[in-house]
């Protein structure tokens, strides 16, 4: 497959062009975004440390892949086009919790007898619910603000930096959000506290962890899509789709 020459861009000057590979890293978002919310979020799993279990939500292990996928499309297609991926993932999850609802609240057949674990699995705590998309929205707006940001102020060097340091700031607005929303008055503060610090570290861990494949996915997406984007002149608002 041929490559393109990469040339530095301003996300302006690429505002009406159709990337290659845009599109399947958008659906990857999505995907991740809404599987690792069904699936994950519905068993707690476990690992032995020293003899002891230390029980944690299986989306932990895919839910982080979402801030990486986030990181590669800040960095490859600039912040405005991430934008409009995490106001797609934004409405996917609205749709799923509305869905989720209706599905569970519909009367179930005679002789079917999966009701109640169709609850158990679909049937989410609303306040739940609502703390894990507000928690989402803000958490990815901040992990691409200073993924663009640190980009201009690294020159596009340091990759590393910029994915890591995005996510501690945006897992961290993430965690601070959802868990006292989620759980404030059900648990012990001092349990929250202690899952929201045990958590957020375990996501900036995978995050580190999963480095050498960002490089690898950034590299060869920029080579295929022949640009490197720099947020030089890009309105930083949340609250627009536009390009």
């Amino acid at each position: 497959m041929s490559t393109d020459p990469i040339k530095r861009s301003s996300a302006a000057s690429q505002a009406g062009h159709n990337f290659r590979y845009f599109d399947f890293v958008m659906a990857a978002f999505v995907t991740v975004l809404l599987l690792s919310n069904i699936i994950g979020a519905a068993k707690p799993t476990f690992i032995m440390i020293s003899g002891e279990q230390w029980v944690y939500g299986a989306g932990i292990l895919f839910f982080p892949l979402g801030y990486v996928i986030g990181d590669i499309l800040t960095e490859v297609y600039g912040y405005a086009r991430a934008r409009r991926v995490i106001w797609a993932g934004f409405g996917a999850l609205l749709f799923m919790a509305l869905m989720s609802w209706v599905v569970v609240s519909l009367p179930p057949a005679d002789g079917w007898d999966g009701q109640a674990a169709y609850e158990s699995v679909f049937g989410q705590v609303p306040r739940i619910v609502a703390a894990s998309i507000v928690a989402f929205w803000s958490g990815e707006f901040v992990n691409s603000y200073v993924m663009a940001r640190m980009k201009l102020w690294t020159r596009g060097k340091m990759l590393w930096s910029r994915t890591i340091g995005s996510t501690i700031v945006g897992q961290g607005v993430d965690s601070l959000i959802f868990y006292p929303l989620a759980f404030w008055g059900v648990w012990e503060t001092s349990a929250i506290f202690m899952v929201m610090a045990s958590n957020w570290l375990l996501k900036v861990s995978w995050e580190a962890a999963l480095t050498p494949v960002t490089y690898a996915v950034v590299g060869w997406l920029k080579r295929r899509e022949g640009v490197d984007i720099y947020d030089e002149s890009t309105d930083f608002t949340p609250f627009k789709t536009s390009i």
